[in-house]
């Protein structure tokens, strides 16, 4: 690292900049809270974040890959080019459930705080990209814009998410939704039911297998699904039938066993029935990999700020859902911190909406904004360039060729 003066004095400057930016930035958390956008439907959103970034000096650029999408940047190329993440799609009904305003909070404060930073240190140190990444409640946004290569030249990405607690290192699930359709023939149920083949007997029968089959899953995997369609009318052999399945597991290898049970109750029950059956994999999002020495600066940095972590394995290990964080994080050294709100409720709740919009989220949100610019402006830091060999070297190993 520099000096401990050119350190304090960065620090400083962080600190003040956030704080300097609170009302700027609640007013912005404000405005996407109180209008909710569903998966790619984030307009409104996306000219809030961007019109603010582009008044703070960043070269932005609007509609980057999803028309919802945005790519901020500060800094030049050849340095170290840390890219903090932005979320800002609601749920249907229940609004922004997820705290997804304040996760665009958290990611803008992070980002003009490390551009303070480098203000200080020179363009040349590297630079800051602020990813403005739509769709993540089912939609699979992120995955849209690694397959664009969104995420080339980035050597680190870090977004920290609101919850009921503190956890530096949480538990994400690798999740694969699935589309199961069942083709039967359709007849006249009471005059002529032998004519037909129901589908909709089909799709029952798949539900029960697959309910059947929780007996032998692992107590982290979860399998969880819907009917979508079982049929017109009472007195139609249902020659058409749907269902829709989310499937999880902690890891991807664990996951790709599941998926092939499942497979299996699928054509169990079109032979049963004499109906076919096909299969679409939807949206796939991978489990979170945390890079452990990302991790751990951002650990020391919200430890100073006076974060307090869970303590509770039970709670602090617990699976807390899927996101496509998870997929960034087999492309780059990543880290997804979950902060308390200052709330009890979980979230994709009621009351977790009504607390992301409450003025007692704003302070743990505004730490986590600083936290993540100390944590990025460290690997900017002249001489540390041992820290970001060592998170390389990390995820190298981690995931070999397959990274």
């Amino acid at each position: 690292m520099g000096s401990a003066a050119d350190w304090n004095s960065i620090r400083e400057k962080v600190i003040a900049r956030v704080d300097s930016s609170a009302e700027d930035l609640n007013k912005i958390s404000q405005e996407i809270w109180s209008n909710p956008e569903l998966n790619f439907e984030e307009h409104h959103a996306h000219k809030i974040l961007t019109d603010y970034l582009v008044k703070e000096g960043f070269k932005v650029e609007k509609k980057f890959i999803i028309d919802t999408g945005f790519r901020a940047t500060y800094g030049s190329d050849g340095g170290v080019n840390v890219c903090v993440i932005c979320e800002y799609d609601a749920l249907p009904d229940i609004g922004h459930a997820c705290g997804h305003n304040l996760i665009a909070e958290c990611g803008i404060g992070a980002g003009i705080a490390i551009k303070a930073g480098l203000e200080i240190l020179g363009e040349q140190a590297g630079k800051v990209t602020v990813m403005g990444t739509p769709a993540e409640e089912g939609g699979g946004g992120k995955n849209v814009m690694i397959d664009a290569k969104a995420f080339e030249g980035v050597d680190v990405a870090m977004m920290a998410h609101g919850c009921p607690f503190y956890a530096p290192r949480p538990k994400f699930l690798a999740i694969q939704q699935i589309k199961i359709t069942f083709t039967g023939k359709s007849a006249h149920a009471a005059a002529f039911p032998w004519e037909g083949r129901n589908a909709l007997d089909a799709a029952v029968m798949c539900y029960q297998a697959i309910s059947v089959l929780r007996q032998q899953m692992k107590p982290d995997w979860r399998v969880h699904g819907i009917f979508t369609n079982g049929g017109v009318k009472p007195n139609i052999i249902p020659e058409e039938a749907e269902l829709f399945y989310y499937m999880r597991a902690p890891t991807k290898v664990e996951l790709d066993v599941l998926i092939q049970k499942v497979l299996g109750c699928i054509d169990g029950a079109a032979k049963a029935t004499s109906c076919e059956a096909k299969h679409k994999f939807e949206v796939n999002y991978l489990d979170v990999v945390t890079n452990k020495g990302l991790i751990s600066i951002y650990e020391k940095h919200a430890q100073n700020l006076g974060v307090t972590f869970e303590t509770n394995p039970s709670i602090r290990d617990a699976a807390v859902g899927s996101t496509d964080m998870g997929n960034v994080s087999y492309v780059v050294p990543s880290i997804h911190p979950m902060f308390d709100i200052n709330t009890v409720a979980p979230n994709h709740s009621r009351e977790f909406t009504a607390d992301a919009g409450a003025p007692t989220a704003q302070e743990p949100t505004l730490t986590q904004a600083k936290a993540l610019a100390l944590t990025g402006l460290e690997l900017l830091m002249p001489g540390n360039k041992q820290l970001l060999d060592d998170i390389r070297k990390e995820f190298d190993e981690t995931f070999g060729k397959s990274k």
